[in-house]
């Protein structure tokens, strides 16, 4: 393709283990045409885009996101506002209502028209899982390109030969991901090889951005490179953007937004059709209210942390059922204090009531929330006003700024040069949107600009400590409180767990969502469970779960061993009462504990584990026991090693043996882990 063509330049965006290739054609079919729901018609029409060859040289990008925390979509509309600058006109579109064979399709159907090309934004979700609205993508791409997520660890099927159905497709990727993870960057990592396998053409290396270090400064410097590529390959006069840049320096971020003010709020949430809602929002309108039953500590007195069980009232809500040890979403609400400060921060009237259209030249993507809706509603419940802002939003925030000083401030820390700065001063110090308002005063957003800007308060998932046979009508948690001291002698609080633990009587908004916890389908086989701190709550939840067995079903149950630690056993033994109890039952085997700070050598489960080889090596490969681990990735990982460390002393097998071994265990469900950074 010859230098400087105006073919539709597609871009996917997911995170997650998320999937998307995209052809020129599906770009006209998506920019033409609603939102629709899932009985879409076989076949669309494509109706082709004008775009203007002096605005746009470089011609159009279509951004396609898929995402399960929003990182991704908030990458998207960086580009968004990034390519008229960069010679491109950018759309930005959910990437949940494409399907790989609706690809295949406008491919076949467009291929007189030259070569497709396609970006991809894939973060990893978990433990190298696809996120919640690409599962059914990923699978499809899978299966056509003979391959797997984590190619590198489960090797290629050479049974068949993958399908050649995206030939003509020129793309590039950039994972989002986080090395705490085993598998870092894997969905990343399997795009840019299973695109290749279905007949892709790779234009530019794989890149990836680590979570737990500088996500967004290796996406800045990804996107740099990507725009500059995309520059010499379809700008035929790149001194043209040096007028744009300059123009775009003076004028105010783009807006996806208009507001427009009403006299009363809208219906319930879920009388909205899910075709007209946000994809990344349908848990706002499809959660349910239940009421909080108890709240309870159970740390001792003395210790200065906190940690609660929560108990939610289900007798009511007909919708809403669960499987031991599943996973519960809970939509947490801002403090009032919080949204207080920011209503008098940017002049807003809490009890002004308002809805929400596309501005003009951007596309309606369903509701955000539910409309109409007061400010004070919509402060509390779906903008997430203490999380850190990115460097990128501080750059926005800049541009709203009337006092130089504060735009100067703001400016500095939003570059590369600016990032020791910015996480001494945002990152460490837990200062989001409502202190930034504080700090500097003199920053002023419309309400519509404020909304296109401030991240959705995301939905916290805990997995559930109670047993669906024990408690069908209740669900426990276990909680752990977030709070930091700042320098300044304020404190931070976690927005979620601070709600749950002042949640008593109150209702709170909830939605199930399956977990990958699940007993062996033969009670008689044994478990062995490894649970520090709060990630003993699955752990309670299947020994209820066996003792039902035992005693109301009448089944034989096999041994049960659990691991656990906390710091010290007079502070932090959550649920100590409770295991002592299935200890005296019978239910509890073995009771292997770890507190690391009651003697001068710290002493974790993975050491516990350890020194208990020869019985886990005999449990796991002899009598076919199940592994559980739950609580942080790092406490995962060292876990991972020692029972590698196991299998190869006691298997003799050698280091590589050992961790296939394992994959196995994982790959049979036998092997469980959930895990949190």
């Amino acid at each position: 393709m010859a230098e400087g063509s105006q073919i539709p330049f597609s871009i996917v965006v997911a995170t997650g283990c998320t999937t998307l290739v995209l052809a020129s054609a599906l770009a006209y079919v998506l920019l033409n045409t609603q939102k629709v729901s899932n009985d879409v018609p076989d076949v669309v029409e494509a109706k082709a885009v004008e775009v203007d060859k002096e605005e746009y040289p470089g011609g159009q990008i279509s951004v396609y996101y898929g995402t399960q925390t929003g990182t991704a979509e908030s990458f998207a509309k960086q580009l968004e506002r990034e390519g008229p600058e960069n010679g491109f006109l950018v759309h930005v579109v959910d990437l949940e209502d494409v399907e790989l064979e609706q690809v295949v399709e406008e491919l076949r159907r467009d291929a007189d028209t030259g070569l497709s090309r396609a970006i991809l934004l894939s973060a990893t979700y978990g433990e190298g899982e696809a996120p919640d609205n690409s599962t059914a993508f990923v699978e499809t791409l899978k299966e056509k390109a003979c391959s797997d997520i984590l190619y590198e660890t489960h090797k290629d099927s050479d049974l068949k030969e993958p399908e050649s159905c995206l030939v003509g497709l020129e793309y590039c990727v950039f994972g989002l991901g986080n090395r705490q993870y085993d598998h870092y960057n894997a969905v990343g990592k399997f795009f840019d090889h299973a695109l290749e396998k279905v007949g892709g053409v790779r234009t530019v290396p794989l890149g990836m951005g680590d979570d737990d270090s500088d996500l967004e400064g290796d996406f800045e410097s990804w996107k740099e490179n990507m725009w500059s590529a995309l520059q010499k390959r379809y700008v035929p006069d790149i001194s043209v953007l040096k007028k744009k840049k300059g123009a775009a320096k003076h004028t105010l971020p783009e807006c996806q937004y208009t507001v427009e003010y009403s006299s009363k709020v809208g219906g319930k949430p879920a009388d909205l059709p899910l075709d007209q809602i946000h994809a990344s929002s349908r848990h706002y309108f499809t959660s349910v209210d239940c009421p909080v039953k108890m709240v309870r500590e159970l740390r001792a007195s003395q210790d200065s942390g906190s940690t609660v069980h929560v108990e939610i009232d289900i007798s009511e809500a007909k919708c809403l059922t669960y499987e031991t040890a599943d996973n519960l979403g809970v939509l947490p609400v801002n403090d009032s204090a919080v949204v207080e400060s920011v209503a008098q921060s940017l002049g807003y009237d809490l009890d002004a009531v308002f809805s929400l259209k596309a501005a003009e030249n951007h596309e309606w993507n369903g509701a955000p929330f539910p409309l109409p809706i007061s400010i004070r509603e919509c402060l509390s419940r779906y903008c997430d006003l203490t999380l850190a802002p990115r460097r990128s939003d501080l750059k926005l925030l800049a541009a709203y700024a009337k006092d130089p000083v504060d735009q100067k401030a703001l400016l500095r820390m939003s570059t590369k040069e600016g990032r020791a700065e910015y996480k001494e001063k945002i990152m460490d110090e837990y200062v989001g949107l409502e202190k930034i308002f504080k700090l500097c005063p003199s920053v002023h957003l419309p309400l519509e600009h404020f909304l296109s800007i401030c991240p959705r308060l995301q939905t916290r998932f805990f997995t559930i400590s109670s047993s669906s046979s024990v408690h069908p009508k209740s669900i426990h948690l276990a909680v752990a409180v977030t709070k930091s001291e700042r320098k300044d002698g304020s404190t931070f609080n976690g927005v979620c767990s601070t709600y749950l633990a002042k949640s008593g009587e109150e209702m709170i908004r909830v939605f199930n969502r399956p977990s990958t916890f699940r007993l062996p389908t033969d009670s008689s086989q044994p478990i062995i469970m490894i649970g520090p701190g709060t990630g003993v709550a699955p752990m309670r939840a299947l020994l209820q779960e066996r003792s039902h067995q035992r005693k109301t079903l009448k089944q034989k149950v096999g041994p049960n061993i659990l691991y656990f630690g906390c710091k010290k056993q007079s502070l932090d033994f959550i649920y100590e009462d409770e295991l002592r109890s299935f200890q005296a039952e019978g239910v509890l085997d073995k009771l292997h504990l770890a507190f690391s700070r009651d003697q001068s050598k710290k002493v974790y489960v993975q050491h516990l584990l350890l020194e208990k080889g020869e019985e886990t090596w005999q449990m796991v490969d002899g009598e076919g026991a199940h592994i559980y681990v739950c609580g942080g990735v790092k406490m995962g990982h060292d876990v991972s090693e020692a029972l590698k460390e196991i299998i190869s002393s006691h298997g003799k097998f050698s280091p590589q043996e050992a961790k296939d071994y394992l994959t196995k265990l994982a790959d049979e469900g036998r092997f469980v882990q959930e895990l949190w950074a």
